[in-house]
């Protein structure tokens, strides 16, 4: 059918695909598809919840998947899974409202996440994560998937490379798959981790496309100095990759590298599978 034929929101649907594929072709599908196959991220018989949480980056994630079925050689199955861990009605209504603009068919379930963090005031973020990681694997095996999707990008790999360094004392990245330790034959898979964060905003933002941000109780009503000061470690760390990138505009790429170019015999002790490996315990061999 010709687009000048189809109704206003089908209209819409399809020049946000089209976008992917044409305008942004370069800075999200190819980096997209060539993150699915360096990593080996899809298996032909996977079933993969694509978990939307209702922000740029999990939306975009899902209509990828989309494109991903459509013109892709793999033989998968994907559910699109929406949780609703107490979102206030007008941010659900947003959620609900772009899945439809988008021509999303997810699958929603609820839980009470938000009532159960909401006494944390020490690490509400962290219990969050951890919350919503079980109740979407959980559900994700329930619908006989074997995998999970989550929306995590370049810009947050790189940020948990130098959280880890400068707050943890510790070289470690965010992977780009892994198996679950808690529910076995589980995966999670981050297919958006060579696109950048920037790229996913202009997207958002050439399409007229509003989602929502954190959405949790603790930080909706925060002004940004008050999130900021109020453990904002990552957005710290957001804003000195912002200032080194105007000095040098390798920075980004090369904190990336950082964990792809390890050379062990200039690190003085690593760990693997638990165990902790010194220079010293050959040094002499």
């Amino acid at each position: 059918m010709k687009i000048e034929n189809l109704s206003e929101g089908e209209r819409r649907k399809r020049e946000v695909e089209r976008s992917i594929v044409k305008k942004f072709r370069k800075e999200i599908w190819r980096r997209f598809t060539k993150a699915v196959n360096d990593y080996e991220l899809i298996q032909d018989g996977d079933k993969i919840a694509v978990c939307i949480s209702g922000g740029k980056d999990s939306m975009l994630m899902a209509k990828l998947f989309q494109e991903l079925e459509r013109h892709g050689q793999k033989n998968f199955d994907v559910v699109f899974l929406i949780m609703n861990p107490g979102y206030n009605e007008e941010n659900y209504c947003r959620i609900m409202e772009n899945t439809n603009i988008l021509g999303i068919p997810a699958v929603v379930f609820t839980s009470q996440i938000f009532d159960a963090v909401a006494e944390d005031i020490e690490s509400p973020c962290y219990l969050c994560a951890r919350m919503r990681r079980g109740y979407l694997y959980s559900k994700a095996k329930e619908l006989g998937c074997n995998k999970i999707a989550l929306g995590h990008h370049f810009d947050d790999v790189i940020e948990t490379i130098l959280m880890g360094m400068l707050y943890g004392g510790q070289v470690q990245t965010m992977m780009p798959k892994l198996h679950s330790t808690n529910f076995a034959g589980m995966e999670l898979i981050r297919p958006l981790y060579l696109v950048r964060e920037e790229d996913i905003i202009h997207w958002a933002s050439y399409n007229d496309l509003k989602f929502i941000r954190c959405a949790c109780r603790f930080t909706e009503h925060l002004e940004e100095s008050e999130e900021l000061a109020r453990g904002g470690k990552r957005r710290e760390v957001k804003l000195l990759i912002r200032e080194l990138r105007k000095k040098s505009p390798f920075i980004e790429k090369n904190i990336f590298k950082s964990v792809e170019n390890v050379n062990l015999s200039t690190i003085i002790a690593y760990k693997k599978n638990g165990r902790k490996h010194h220079f010293l315990d050959d040094y002499d061999a």
